[in-house]
């Protein structure tokens, strides 16, 4: 029977929570990132934000919601506190990014290479990976 020393015990549990939470870092900066220059883009009805939208037959108002649901989203996910506030921020951009991808589905409006749906899945799964890996301490 081998016997766990101290050191062996540390070395154990100190190198997965410092590979878990660099891997949510890293996610969750990506994602915020990614929604967070979504989400002024489409305040500032920058680039093809509003091709993009009037396109699928929404009406152009809709950046302006969209824009500050995505700012704030990004915000409750980042900002250290408040996990029940991070848990509606996460289910939000979930069902954010997988409204987009299936209003172009449904609009016949796939993008180059698809990339008008795979994009917003994309940034779904980042939101699943980022909440999976959140640590203990932005949990409820």
């Amino acid at each position: 029977m081998r016997t766990i020393t101290g050191n062996d015990q540390m070395a154990k549990i100190g190198s997965r929570p410092i590979g878990r939470t660099a891997a949510y870092w890293i996610v969750t900066i990506l994602l915020a990132f990614s929604i967070a220059l979504s989400g002024i883009g489409q305040l500032m009805r920058y680039g093809g934000n509003v091709d993009l939208v009037t396109a699928i037959g929404f009406p152009l108002y809709v950046t302006n919601i969209l824009g500050t649901w995505k700012l704030l989203g990004v915000l409750a996910i980042v900002v250290p506190g408040f996990p029940r506030l991070k848990e509606w921020a996460y289910s939000g951009i979930f069902f954010l990014m997988t409204g987009a991808a299936l209003s172009h589905v449904f609009a016949h409006d796939y993008g180059d290479g698809g990339f008008h749906v795979i994009l917003p899945l994309f940034y779904a799964a980042l939101g699943i990976a980022s909440w999976a890996l959140r640590p203990t301490s932005r949990r409820f």
